[in-house]
């Protein structure tokens, strides 16, 4: 670096405008690279969503997890997770349900309180995280 970088350095704040080495910059990436599509169900949200339905109205829940109208299907999954489709139902009477948003239950699309392994799973990552 010569003397009038330095200089002009020192006086915007120091140590902050120096450069990476270049041999850091290959290894360093700022953007975050991910999966254009994906195979298994993103969790929308840690508890389920409650939800009226109407009887003999069809429904379609979103099971990949990256809709924007959660709990149901908007067609993101046609981009994004093309692999996994949306729950297909019509309820046979009016009532008020939880519709699963962890996207792990059993009982697609009413929530079976596998949301709590979800968390539990969450917490214990975190844990970890704070104890290494």
């Amino acid at each position: 670096m010569n003397t009038a970088r330095f200089v002009v350095a020192m006086r915007r704040g120091g140590a902050q405008t120096f450069r990476r080495p270049q041999l850091l910059l290959a290894a360093y990436s700022p953007t975050v690279q991910c999966c254009l599509e994906s195979t298994q169900a993103v969790p929308a949200a840690r508890l389920p969503y409650r939800v009226k339905l109407s009887a003999g109205k069809h429904y379609a829940w979103c099971a990949c997890g990256h809709s924007k109208k959660q709990p149901f299907c908007d067609g993101t999954h046609t981009k994004k997770a093309p692999s996994i489709s949306p729950f297909r139902f019509t309820p046979e009477k009016d009532r008020t349900v939880l519709l699963c948003a962890c996207k792990q239950t059993k009982n697609a699309p009413y929530c079976d309180g596998s949301h709590l392994k979800v968390i539990y799973q969450d917490v214990v990552k975190y844990l970890k995280g704070i104890f290494k």
